[in-house]
């Protein structure tokens, strides 16, 4: 990959747009919850993935320095191999990594930085942004789904939690 790897999150301003993703979804939880759901590695695999397809962990030191390597499953049962390569993990408001193929210096790799930031009224937003290393690369998952693929993981990620909130009121 080229000058991606070495940018820092304060530098996203300065990227080209033409290479960006954001989705975000507003979930039924606090931060630290949220937060909780992505950086444990027993709750991320219940939810992680589009709708239908279920992980397959092999790996999940999820800490700045911290690998998950893991294999989505789609319902045909196709299997895709994954890796996020975390460089900062601030909790409960960040955490930005590079995700891309279960393979060394894969050129479709992109860098990702999830934000959580907690309304008023005890709701989080769940923020991705995805910055692909070309245009082209951005236009192609766009054209196989990226979008509607990345909202449905976040509506089981807020799923997940509305779930963790149920049976933490029904116990507490």
């Amino acid at each position: 990959m080229t000058d991606q790897t070495t940018n820092t999150v304060s530098e996203w301003a300065s990227w080209p747009l033409d290479r960006e993703i954001v989705i975000a979804r507003v979930v039924d939880a606090d931060c630290e919850t949220a937060f909780e759901a992505w950086t444990d590695p027993a709750q991320i695999v219940q939810w992680f993935g589009p709708d239908g397809f279920l992980i397959e962990s092999y790996e999940a030191d999820i800490r700045a320095g911290g690998v998950w390597r893991f294999d989505m499953v789609a319902p045909d049962g196709t299997r895709f191999s994954n890796r996020m390569d975390f460089l900062r993990v601030e909790a409960p408001h960040l955490i930005e990594l590079d995700h891309g193929q279960d393979v060394d210096n894969d050129p479709d790799r992109f860098r990702l930085l999830v934000t959580f930031d907690e309304q008023d009224n005890g709701k989080t937003v769940v923020t991705l942004r995805q910055m692909h290393p070309t245009p082209e690369r951005r236009a192609t998952v766009i054209g196989f789904g990226a979008v509607e693929f990345g909202a449905q993981t976040l509506g089981k990620l807020a799923d997940h939690v509305a779930d963790k909130a149920k049976v933490a009121a029904t116990h507490g």
